[in-house]
């Protein structure tokens, strides 16, 4: 009984062996893929709303704001925003950003001052192709979206 017991515990180990190695074993790792770039010309528009006003239309649309984004810096991108919305405006700002796939996501906060709405929140996400973006602040929600120049 002992012989026999030992037999077929050894036969067992011999036959899980195989799936042992195989858990063990694993594809050879895939580069990363490489990144997009990010630095450059791009325009689009932006929109904000007052949130306290409740969910109507969109208080404030303007037309169109140009960004120009430099190479990035230990995670970190600089963009300026430029462009007129009742009065010409132009802010840099410093964008974190981590790759993720083909695109950038990026966060930031910025204080634009008590003239053009304080601090603010935003979040973003950027392909070669498009960026775009959700910002808030105590007064403002909006969003923008962005492309290359044609």
């Amino acid at each position: 009984m002992r012989i026999a017991r030992s037999i077929i515990t050894a036969a067992l180990g011999l036959a899980l062996v195989p799936l042992g190695l195989a858990r063990g074993q694993t594809a050879p790792p895939q580069a990363p893929p490489s990144p997009p770039e990010i630095s450059g010309e791009w325009t689009g528009s932006w929109s904000a709303y007052n949130p306290a006003q409740g969910a109507g239309t969109v208080k404030e649309l303007c037309k169109r704001v140009d960004a120009k984004v430099s190479a990035p810096k230990d995670g970190v991108w600089e963009a300026t925003f430029e462009g007129d919305c009742g009065r010409p405006y132009k802010y840099t700002i410093k964008m974190e950003g981590r790759q993720v796939g083909r695109a950038v996501l990026f966060k930031g906060t910025v204080d634009l001052g008590p003239r053009d709405g304080g601090v603010f929140d935003w979040i973003g996400r950027a392909t070669e192709k498009e960026f775009v973006g959700f910002f808030t602040s105590s007064n403002y929600t909006g969003t923008f979206t962005l492309s290359r120049p044609k």
